[in-house]
């Protein structure tokens, strides 16, 4: 591959700003809190102590600013892996491509991603309003299967692998797992699992309304492989962390069990408390 990149390829605004994000090199902080709504992101900065960045376009708005001396980004992804491919592509374009020479850097930078965001529960043990950190985590969308060298396996990846019943979509699974260095920061979290992330929010959540879903035990299929929760997300997240260089963890608040049929009373509140939890780690 050519280390330079044509105009096709890396894709810039006016300004110089990456494409979708709308965001130039200074303007994020090296540690980024990844959330997919954009009514979040304030959510969040609201905590910073100082805010020297406010941009947006689409679905992605991004706050840097500052919190006990330490620099923080906040950025909304939106719904889904093909977002989430946007996103990391071109955060990692930001740090690790000269964008003025469209070439790549000689020196790798790492970034530290925190997904914050909500869950649905598939084990029956895990109670709602709790925080989930995903461990290992299962891909059913098949986005990385679109990306060369990347081959991930463990003793999880492995067991779920060779027990997944679904032939139709076993070709699309792909499988990552948490940073360590990350992970200790939220050792004390309520739960850590297995997380598996879902390419839609009806059919592949097992939700049926006027469409039947494939099958109706599904989720509890999933549990039996040791699935603990699901969202839409963090396997692109993880596996484009894995495959560029950089760090990422989950923190989820779990507001619903699937299989008790329970939905968060009050959900804003534990949102509030997954913040403040999530924000004094980073700073530590």
């Amino acid at each position: 591959m050519l280390n330079k990149l044509a105009a096709s390829e890396l894709v810039l605004n006016a300004d110089g700003s990456v494409y979708h994000l709308n965001l130039l090199p200074e303007d994020i902080a090296e540690k980024i809190i990844l959330v997919g709504d954009p009514d979040r992101v304030p959510k969040v900065s609201q905590y910073f102590d100082t805010i020297e960045i406010k941009k947006n376009k689409r679905e992605f708005y991004t706050h840097t600013g500052t919190l006990s001396g330490e620099r923080i980004s906040v950025m909304s992804t939106g719904i889904g892996t093909e977002n989430i491919d946007i996103v990391m592509n071109e955060l990692d374009a930001l740090v690790n491509i000269d964008l003025k020479n469209k070439e790549f850097k000689k020196e790798h930078q790492s970034l530290s991603l925190f997904r914050m965001g909500t869950c649905g529960s598939v084990n029956p043990d895990v109670k709602v309003d709790n925080m989930l950190v995903t461990q290992n985590v299962v891909g059913l969308d098949g986005l990385m299967n679109f990306y060369q060298d990347y081959h991930f396996e463990n003793d999880f990846s492995k067991n779920f692998y060779e027990n997944f019943p679904y032939l139709n979509i076993k070709p699309m699974l792909y499988f990552s797992e948490w940073s360590e260095e990350l992970g200790e920061l939220y050792k004390d979290a309520a739960y850590h699992g297995n997380t598996a992330t879902f390419p839609g929010f009806y059919a592949p959540q097992g939700r049926q309304l006027r469409l039947k879903a494939l099958d109706e035990k599904f989720l509890e299929n999933l549990n039996d492989l040791g699935i603990t929760n699901f969202e839409m997300e963090t396997s692109a997240i993880y596996a484009f962390s894995k495959l560029l260089g950089h760090k990422a963890i989950t923190v989820n608040n779990v507001i619903a069990n699937r299989r008790r049929g329970e939905f968060s009373s009050n959900h804003q509140v534990s949102e509030r408390k997954l913040i403040e939890w999530v924000l004094e780690r980073i700073i530590k």
